[in-house]
């Protein structure tokens, strides 16, 4: 794991990948319907750890991805991270931001925290000119968050893993640029 970043935050540690340790605690998070009811379908033990192993796979190429969230409670709490974005859609090739809490740890701040840490890697360290964020309509506590972060929505757009007549599609989709992030921080 030599060069593989860690994050710290007051209350989450965002750490690389640990397989086949953080395989059934992930699976318990992509298994649970709360959890999943924004995204397509709960994930079978299979289909979870691809997942994982996808992941882990990102981190080894480029050092960064989404991470595991851990908090004092919990091994892992969650998944934040960056992650180059493997499909094509009108703001591709780019770099999106993005969240997955277990819901015993859902409006605590913790994904807030997380991503903010997560952010200022992207834009700090790795130099990043901007992030995107998407998510369906339906997911307001996402969008929500993503504006929260400073993210402007920039539009609607299909999802191309998705068929154009599923209830998750449309999506919207956010973007931030270091010049807007660094401004932001500027007025704190």
């Amino acid at each position: 794991m030599a060069g593989m970043v860690t994050l710290h935050g007051p209350r989450v540690t965002l750490r690389p990948w640990r397989l086949p340790d953080d395989l059934a605690p992930l699976h318990a998070l992509n298994g649970d319907p709360a959890v999943m009811r924004h995204f397509p379908e709960v994930m079978d033990r299979a289909t979870s750890d691809a997942w994982a192993r996808r992941l882990d796979g990102h981190f080894t190429q480029h050092g960064w991805g989404f991470w595991v969230v851990e908090t004092p409670d919990a091994s892992l709490a969650g998944v934040v991270g960056l992650m180059h974005i493997p499909w094509q859609a009108p703001f591709t090739p780019a770099v999106e931001i993005g969240w997955r809490i277990a819901a015993a740890q859902q409006r605590q701040g913790l994904a807030e925290e997380a991503a903010r840490l997560a952010l200022a890697y992207g834009f700090g360290p790795l130099g990043l000119d901007r992030i995107v964020a998407f998510t369906p309509p339906a997911n307001e506590p996402s969008w929500r968050l993503m504006e929260k972060l400073g993210l402007a929505r920039q539009g609607e757009f299909t999802h191309p893993r998705l068929p154009a007549d599923h209830r998750l599609n449309p999506h919207l989709w956010y973007r931030i640029t270091r010049e807007d992030w660094m401004a932001a921080r500027l007025e704190d």
